[in-house]
């Protein structure tokens, strides 16, 4: 039977969740959006008797992954995943980094330990780097007027469209444990996004300004401390997956063509790339 259960339906879990049900599987999540409360034990684990695969999105607390504290007794499934981030390989100085590369030097410490828990189990780690999609893009931070231009020569990033990290996790049920990076093709500088986006609008882009006048949070501005690009090479090898959305720019000029200028208006703030 493909029944899978979610821990965590967030954003692109409920993209991951809608891909599978148009695929005839039953989906189960925990979450304020899904079918249980995360805390009610009796209907999670019941839950997860009658799931053949389960996938958590569930970021770590603390130092630790509540999945696996609570849970990880009754993870014997055929099938695991976890939703990581690219961040547990930490500021390479904007070089190349594939699954090879070491984990857990960065700022994302906690998360780095929760990817190895999971990997230590023989689930289907996905390494995700920033996400974006429909509500949740450029467009959304010109928008609400939260667009920045930052001077930092050579910063760049990996991103990924919601859609293509939903079609490499689908991808990825029929592939052996292991890490698999998603990202795109073409990492970039947050500068780059915000230009072509402003350009598809027809509309002047923000002025540069120096990272410490734009009252980023901690948060925020150890994003920008960090600089890599992320090679998806073994999950296209392995995986079998292609991107639809091979670089930001066809991203951009497919949200920006099913999105109103009404609707962009009224759409909120993009939520943190942690919240998976």
């Amino acid at each position: 039977m493909a029944h899978l259960f979610i821990f965590g339906l967030g954003y692109s879990a409920k993209r991951i969740k809608r891909s599978l049900e148009s695929l005839g599987w039953t989906v189960l999540a925990s979450g304020s959006a899904g079918d249980c409360a995360f805390d009610d034990e009796r209907a999670v684990r019941a839950a997860l008797a009658r799931a053949s695969h389960v996938l958590s999105s569930v970021p770590p607390a603390g130092e630790s992954d509540p999945v696996l504290d609570r849970y990880g007794d009754s993870l014997g499934h055929e099938w695991l995943g976890y939703l990581s981030s690219t961040g547990v390989y930490g500021d390479t100085g904007g070089a190349w980094v594939d699954e090879s590369a070491p984990a857990g030097a960065g700022r994302r410490s906690a998360r780095a330990a929760c990817d190895a828990r999971w990997l230590a189990l023989g689930a289907r780690v996905f390494r995700l780097p920033g996400i974006y999609g429909p509500g949740r893009s450029a467009f959304e931070r010109i928008a609400a007027g939260k667009a920045h231009r930052f001077d930092l020569p050579g910063q760049v990033f990996s991103r990924i469209h919601v859609d293509d990290l939903a079609g490499g996790v689908v991808a990825g049920l029929a592939a052996p444990a292991g890490a698999y990076n998603l990202a795109d093709d073409l990492p970039a500088s947050q500068n780059a996004v915000i230009e072509e986006a402003c350009r598809l609008l027809g509309i002047a882009p923000p002025p540069l300004q120096p990272l410490d006048q734009a009252g980023l949070s901690p948060m925020a501005r150890g994003f920008y401390a960090e600089n890599r690009r992320v090679a998806n090479g073994k999950a296209k090898r392995v995986l079998g997956w292609r991107s639809a959305f091979p670089t930001y720019r066809e991203g951009l000029r497919a949200l920006n063509a099913t999105t109103s200028p009404a609707s962009a208006s009224a759409a909120p703030a993009p939520a943190s790339s942690d919240q998976r």
